[in-house]
C-alpha cells in the first residue's frame, strides 16, 4: 500500500500540481470571485486525488483536471440555482458602515492576466455567455486542442468550432469601437 501511495503522490506532484495556476485562472473566469475560484480548484484537486486510480499516468493531466473543474462548477451552479438568494449579514454591515458606500466591484482580472490584455478586452470576455467564454478561455488562453476541449466540455468538435467562431465574432463586435479608438481598422477582403 505504501508503494501505491508514493506513486499517487508522484503523479499528483508531477502531473497535477503544475496546473494549479491555469486551473485558478479558469475557475476565476467562471466564478468572478477569488474565494470561490480557490474553493473550486481545491475541490478539483480533492476529486483528482480521490479518483487518481482512474487517471492514466502520462496522459493529458491538464485536460483531465479541467474536466473535473468544469463539472464541479456546473454541479455547484445547479445547487446554487435551486437555493433562494441570500445576503451575508457581515458583508452588508461592512458595506453600510464604510465611508464610501458606493459599490465598487473588486475585479482581479488585471492581477490574473497581468497586462496580458486590456481592461476592455477582459470586460468583453467576461460579458460573454458562459458557454462561449469557456471555449475562448480553453482555446485561446489555455491552448487546448479541439479534441481536448471536446473531452473537457463533453460536446462534439463541430459544436466546439461553432461556439468558438460565434464567441470570437461576439468579441469582435464588442471590441470594434475600442479597436477603432486605438487606430485599428478592419481589413477589406
Amino acid at each position: 500500500m505504501q508503494e501505491n501511495g508514493n506513486k499517487a503522490d508522484d503523479v499528483f506532484n508531477e502531473e497535477f500540481l503544475p496546473h494549479g495556476d491555469a486551473l485558478l485562472t479558469f475557475a476565476y473566469h467562471l466564478t468572478y470571485d477569488e474565494a470561490q475560484a480557490e474553493d473550486l480548484v481545491q475541490e478539483t484537486f480533492m476529486k483528482a486525488w480521490r479518483f487518481i486510480d482512474s487517471y492514466q499516468r502520462g496522459t493529458n493531466a491538464k485536460a483531465w483536471l479541467f474536466k473535473i473543474l468544469k463539472n464541479a462548477f456546473i454541479n455547484d451552479y445547479r445547487k446554487k440555482a435551486k437555493r433562494p438568494h441570500s445576503v451575508d449579514y457581515e458583508d452588508f454591515l461592512a458595506y453600510h458602515d464604510s465611508e464610501d458606500s458606493s459599490y465598487k466591484d473588486l475585479d482581479t482580472n488585471n492581477e490574473v492576466f497581468q497586462g496580458m490584455m486590456g481592461d476592455e478586452v477582459t470586460k468583453a470576455l467576461n460579458d460573454l455567455p458562459v458557454n462561449f467564454k469557456t471555449v475562448i478561455l480553453l482555446c485561446d488562453i489555455e491552448g487546448f486542442t479541439y479534441e481536448e476541449m471536446s473531452a473537457i466540455i463533453g460536446i462534439r468538435i463541430g459544436t466546439i468550432r461553432s461556439r468558438l467562431h460565434r464567441a470570437r465574432n461576439m468579441l469582435k463586435d464588442a471590441l470594434q469601437g475600442y479597436a477603432a479608438n486605438l487606430g485599428y481598422t478592419e481589413k477589406e477582403h
